[in-house]
């Protein structure tokens, strides 16, 4: 989980930010077959933290600037709670689906790194694929028409098998075992050195060697259970660590409780004017 979104959400200070970003999940991995399953996709992620109270209609706002029209097709928000075990992190939700397919999904996290979010924040994570699937009223992701010159397929296709093979078939179960012993050992040293970014950089690889594992079919039922206890022992230290030095700096970006109390003063009634003079009694 990019340190934007794991590391921000954690704390009092305020944070609103929007980015794209790749999303690899080898575990998705179909050899570019599935029409709207790969594993590697683009996401578009916000974070909306304090949470605004009208999350929803911003959203729905969202999909009106890109030319969705939410009364001319199906959109509906089916409960999801997110959760994942081994960042410690999880929270409630829907999924969103637009004309039966998943596009979005929607959560107000509630822990991350096994701490519990002192300021919930909420997390949109919007699938750019299947909007431009549903858009360009395409099928399949290889037709998506990705520029006047070329399609998705045309530019994407290749790497999509290569990496489904390598997932699912080429990997070095060895080599891979090796890496996410390397990164955890890193992890520690520079968790030990105070330095939350880098150590989170390696816990990222970590996690992605265990998924890579995972998807090889590798991992027997007692693996998974110990790298999962260590992604999540180290996680939580760097959500720690993170709190800490942001704690030692005086929370730079402020309290997302100040910017709360700014906001409702900003929106409060204005004061009652007296009665002309002539009026009083």
């Amino acid at each position: 989980m990019n340190p934007a979104t794991f590391l921000r959400v954690l704390g009092p200070e305020p944070w609103n930010v929007a980015y794209a970003e790749p999303s690899v999940r080898p575990d998705d991995s179909r050899y570019g077959d599935n029409p709207n399953r790969v594993q590697r996709h683009t996401q578009f992620q916000v974070i909306l933290k304090p949470d605004p109270g009208n999350a929803q209609d911003l959203y729905l706002g969202s999909l009106r600037a890109l030319g969705i029209d939410p009364g001319r097709h199906d959109i509906r928000f089916v409960e999801d709670n997110w959760e994942s075990p081994a960042l410690g992190a999880w929270g409630l939700g829907w999924e969103v689906w637009m004309n039966g397919m998943e596009v979005t999904q929607f959560t107000y996290f509630q822990q991350a790194g096994g701490l519990v979010l002192p300021v919930p924040a909420v997390e949109i994570t919007y699938g750019l694929e299947r909007i431009v699937m549903s858009l360009q009223g395409v099928t399949h992701f290889k037709d998506i028409q990705y520029s006047e010159s070329c399609t998705y397929g045309e530019l994407f296709l290749q790497n999509e098998r290569e990496q489904s093979r390598y997932n699912l078939d080429a990997a070095d179960v060895g080599s891979v075992r090796a890496q996410f012993a390397l990164c955890e050992a890193e992890a520690r040293r520079l968790v030990a050195l105070k330095l939350a970014l880098p150590a989170h950089d390696q816990v990222l690889k970590l996690s992605h060697a265990f998924n890579v594992l995972d998807a090889r079919g590798a991992a027997s039922h007692t693996e998974r259970a110990a790298c999962f206890a260590s992604m999540r022992e180290l996680a939580s230290s760097v959500a720690r660590l993170w709190v800490q030095l942001r704690a030692e700096q005086g929370w730079p970006l402020g309290r997302a409780d100040d910017v709360e109390a700014e906001q409702k003063s900003a929106v409060a009634p204005p004061a009652p004017v007296p009665p002309p003079a002539d009026a009083r009694s």
